[in-house]
């Protein structure tokens, strides 16, 4: 395998306006849905590359651009997310976020700022290049429902044969890349669980029905379904994250309110998690006399890549990097709405490693001192265009 005539070396050269652009947006984060900024100053660095087409308000705030080669092809689409978090930014850095409590803190930022680095790029060299590279500005990761939907709903992989998304990741270590083939994040559900008693004086329980009693047993008794209730083989986890109650140390609580996540890889192991953890909110009414409701939230199903698209990483990535570069990586619990457009079309996503202590990168995701060496969006950016470009070949061949 063989990257694009030229292309290693015109990334390289794009590498300091990745990195300024990757800094402006770390400095305007804008939460989930509500990327307005945002998307417009995408649209206006994709128009001044010269892309042929420029669609703003896809799926919200979203944005699509086009690039046509000279040569018939397939057309291939690369995705980035734009949003950012509900973090307050701790880091001591010039590019600190100017946005009080709100922070890119998982990489977005430069996801945005390589894939604009492969606009600019794919915009100089279209003469020669072969068939459509579609360009994915998603809002909205980082929050169910997802922008992903959205984008697909408004034509984003329209037409579109292969897509391919990376994910900068400090767990790796900056200069290696890696991927697996099947499923590399898993589900993510979310559910609100409520216990209603009859509220009372601390010194007189029994003329009570106590909420926290049967909120506390369902918090114990919820984590017997993944060792009891799921095979073992199977990867689940169920994990309460808020348990709210009561308003004085001498008044039964009438009411306790609950939430947490499930997450699976197995849509049949999801949904008999979900039978489970309904059955123990029963079998514990019926024990203490309580009554109870409960909101379940499906969230992002399972990122699956393609077995045929996994491998195509691999030769690529040992192609642009080296062998000892190139990891096969475990699934994580994690979850991702890139999983939508691999239902629709056959891709891969990829990790780029962004670690590196000696620069302050070493905090995990969604932590207020989380950032990245910076490095790694043009390892992002290569990848991008060698597995595009690759598969076009491919295509052309065939």
């Amino acid at each position: 395998m063989r990257e694009k005539t030229g292309s290693a070396g015109d990334l390289a050269r794009l590498l300091p306006d990745m990195t300024a652009w990757r800094r402006h947006l770390h400095m305007h984060p804008e939460l989930s849905f509500r990327e307005v900024r945002t998307s417009a100053w995408i649209a206006e660095r994709l128009r001044e590359f010269g892309c042929d087409e420029v669609r703003t308000g896809v799926g919200g705030t979203g944005v699509v651009a086009v690039i046509r080669g000279s040569r018939p092809g397939p057309a291939i689409a690369l995705r980035a997310d734009i949003d950012a978090l509900p973090i307050q930014d701790e880091k001591d850095v010039p590019y600190r976020s100017t946005v009080p409590g709100v922070m890119h803190a998982c990489g977005h930022d430069a996801h945005t700022a390589a894939l604009l680095g492969v606009a600019a790029h794919y915009a100089a060299k279209r003469n020669g290049m072969a068939g459509e590279r579609r360009l994915i500005f998603q809002p909205a990761e980082e929050m169910t429902p997802g922008g992903a939907v959205g984008m697909i709903e408004g034509g984003a992989l329209d037409g579109v044969s292969a897509i391919y998304g990376v994910h900068l990741w400090t767990p790796l270590p900056v200069g290696t890349v890696a991927s697996a083939p099947g499923p590399v994040m898993a589900t993510e559900d979310e559910f609100e669980l409520e216990f209603r008693g009859r509220g009372g004086h601390g010194g007189m329980p029994h003329e009570t029905v106590d909420a926290i009693a049967a909120g506390a047993a369902f918090v114990q008794g919820v984590q017997t379904i993944v060792s009891r209730s799921v095979d073992p083989l199977e990867p689940a986890v169920v994990s309460i994250g808020m348990f709210h109650a009561g308003s004085a140390p001498n008044i039964i609580a009438e009411v306790c309110r609950l939430s947490g996540t499930v997450r699976t890889f197995d849509m049949n192991v999801r949904e008999r998690v979900r039978e489970r953890l309904q059955a123990s909110a029963e079998a514990v009414c019926r024990q203490f006399g309580a009554e109870y409701s409960l909101d379940w939230r499906h969230g992002y199903p399972p990122v699956v890549n393609d077995e045929r698209e996994a491998e195509r990483f691999f030769a690529v990535a040992r192609g642009l990097f080296g062998e000892e570069a190139v990891r096969r990586i475990r699934p994580f619990m994690t979850s991702e709405d890139f999983a939508y457009y691999l239902q629709r079309v056959p891709g891969c996503f990829m990790f780029v490693g962004a670690g590196n202590a000696e620069c302050g990168a070493a905090w995990p995701h969604h932590h207020p001192r989380f950032d990245i060496d910076e490095r790694a969006m043009l390892q992002a950016a290569r990848l991008l265009v060698a597995m595009a470009e690759h598969r076009a070949e491919e295509a052309a061949s065939a």
